[in-house]
């Protein structure tokens, strides 16, 4: 029984760690604005898309990544300075609706230079290469994101916990408006968390394009939807909550998308089920249950309201 499961739970580990990478960018943004940056999954895709181009370029890999990663981060910078900035004083709606309109015009401009036609992924050597773990063959990507993914997650620990910006960010996260009577350069701190969630995605999109190689306009709609569902899982606002509810949400989907031949191996059904058709909507029922059970998430703040 154990070597049926296995493959599913590596890839769902592996699938899980690709989510907490973007789930991050969500859980920061909020933590800091109380905003929703619905284009962040796009900005995943783009990350993808420039992989595509700057390899066909001929630019040989060891520049072609963090070139893509600098560029990535660029981009999430440029985002907040131009569709967020102008409106930190207007309604929050009107924040929500730009991220949207941003979200929009990602996909559209991806769409314009790419003719709507499937990009494929360029093959990264060694991690697209295939290893044999418990009899399981998998890519070698499959063992280093959850790897990565706590080595990443650990260092941006260290820095919210250990130096002047994480400070600020933690100032900022707890009261807006004290940390900017206070001095703290409100701006550069919310810069600064756009950037390292735009990094961050840009990590998780090569990782995840590695995995599943083709890239469209349409790619980061999916991954960051599920993100999202694990930063609200985790309790949105905060960084482990966001990790192991992406990695709670990898591995159920990917068993979900192995039960048919769970049960039919277990000698439990004797036909397909199509039960790998529901491992999307799992995802969002669990979120609907998470919310009416436990709004503010596993790790989320209980809110107390002043009387």
């Amino acid at each position: 029984m154990f070597q049926t499961i296995f493959p599913y739970l590596l890839t769902g580990i592996s699938v899980g760690g690709q989510y907490a990478l973007i789930a991050i960018g969500y859980t920061m943004v909020y933590g800091i604005l109380r905003l929703i940056n619905f284009a962040h999954g796009d900005v995943f895709m783009v990350a993808g898309i420039l992989m595509v181009y700057i390899v066909a370029s001929g630019a040989p890999l060891y520049v072609s990544i963090p070139v893509v990663l600098i560029l990535t981060a660029l981009i999430g910078f440029v985002i907040e300075r131009v569709a967020y900035k102008p409106l930190r004083s207007a309604p929050r709606m009107s924040i929500m609706i730009s991220a949207i309109g941003v979200s929009y015009t990602l996909q559209n401009l991806v769409l314009y230079i790419t003719g709507g036609l499937n990009q494929f992924y360029p093959k990264i050597p060694f991690i697209s290469d295939s290893v044999t773990i418990f009899g399981a063959t998998t890519k070698m990507v499959t063992v280093i994101t959850p790897i990565l993914t706590i080595v990443l997650v650990v260092a941006l620990v260290l820095l919210i916990n250990h130096t002047k910006i994480g400070m600020a960010m933690r100032a900022v996260s707890k009261d807006f408006e004290t940390s900017q009577l206070m001095g703290i350069k409100i701006n550069n701190v919310i810069s600064v968390t756009f950037v390292i969630g735009s990094f961050l995605a840009g990590v998780g999109s090569i990782l995840y394009f590695s995995n599943y190689t083709t890239v469209i306009q349409t790619s980061g709609a999916m991954p960051g939807l599920k993100a999202f569902v694990a930063a609200v899982f985790g309790g949105i606002g905060s960084i482990p909550g966001a990790v192991v509810g992406a990695f709670i949400i990898g591995i159920c989907e990917s068993i979900i998308k192995g039960l048919d031949v769970i049960l039919m191996k277990a000698g439990l059904t004797k036909q397909m089920l199509g039960l790998a058709t529901f491992s999307d909507a799992f995802t969002f029922a669990l979120l609907i249950v998470i919310l009416i059970a436990k709004p503010t998430g596993l790790f989320g703040e209980k809110i107390t309201d002043k009387v």
